[in-house]
């Protein structure tokens, strides 16, 4: 399948702000709800620069929704998923995330589309929502926010019909590991490299949602090595059917060998990863 177009980067302001981690020590079970402010603000309506240009118009090919299907969107935030999907013409789009926040806003802008219903339930504990009445599924950018990836899997296994596909798509585990993996610059060859201080244990990584401002707001990323998320789907009822690699849309508008490199790394080195499942009997 083609990767989409790629376009030039805008001014630079900082890395990919794409994922989108569980809050440390969030004992409440409210997911993201005490940074749903500035998530809401980061994302918006139509999703950030990467959700327009790379995850959305990836998880609308693999989920290809035609018209009259039942659209489930695991971990749908403020339900960026949504337009996408009732402009193709699905009969019903359920929304499931643990943050009451996220959700009022996702609410607020659906609020006169009578396919919508938007449930509050942590996606990785089993729920009524998982009935297996879905034609597809989806889980965008959220994998990484969980500790319990098998509970995750499970449950979008028991709401899917048999073979009902499933979409997920998440930072790449191999090249997108915060504080783990860098860029660097190679003078002698002119390149710029990727550099992973670890890949093959998991970890629990805590990020600073305002970095600087003394907020004290803190999320966690859950890496977890390649070979684990994909035997956690086969272990849960999902059986793989395709994945693609997600790279950056985003190119240099400058000049010189550092322009040059950083073409052909965003050229090399995936930012997300795309998995296709189905829901085997």
């Amino acid at each position: 399948m083609p990767r989409p177009q790629r376009q030039p980067f805008p001014p630079r302001k900082g890395g990919p702000a794409a994922s989108r981690p569980a809050r440390k020590g969030d004992e409440k079970g409210l997911g993201w709800d005490p940074v749903a402010a500035w998530y809401d603000k980061l994302v918006g309506e139509s999703g950030s620069d990467y959700h327009q240009h790379v995850i959305l118009p990836a998880a609308m090919r693999w989920l290809a929704p035609k018209a009259g299907e039942s659209v489930l969107d695991v971990c749908c935030g403020q339900g960026v998923l949504a337009a996408p999907l009732l402009a193709a013409g699905v009969a019903r789009f359920t929304g499931v995330d643990a943050s009451p926040r996220l959700l009022d806003a996702a609410k607020s802008r659906h609020r006169n589309e009578s396919r919508a219903l938007w449930i509050q339930a942590d996606a990785c504990k089993p729920g009524a929502w998982a009935d297996g009445t879905y034609d597809a599924a989806a889980c965008l950018m959220a994998v990484h926010d969980v500790e319990d990836i098998a509970g995750l899997f499970a449950n979008i296994r028991s709401a899917l019909k048999v073979g009902g596909r499933a979409v997920i798509i998440l930072m790449h585990p191999c090249f997108r590991i915060p504080r783990k993996s860098h860029w660097g610059w190679d003078a002698d060859q002119k390149i710029q490299f990727r550099r992973l201080d670890s890949y093959g244990t998991p970890a629990a990584i805590p990020i600073t949602t305002h970095p600087g401002k003394g907020t004290g707001e803190e999320t966690i990323f859950h890496h977890r090595p390649l070979a684990d998320l994909l035997n956690a789907l086969a272990g849960n009822g999902l059986t793989l059917a395709a994945c693609e690699e997600l790279y950056s849309h985003r190119r240099s508008q400058g000049s010189g060998p550092y322009s040059k490199a950083e073409h052909r790394a965003a050229e090399e080195f995936p930012l997300f990863l795309a998995i296709k499942a189905t829901r085997a009997e």
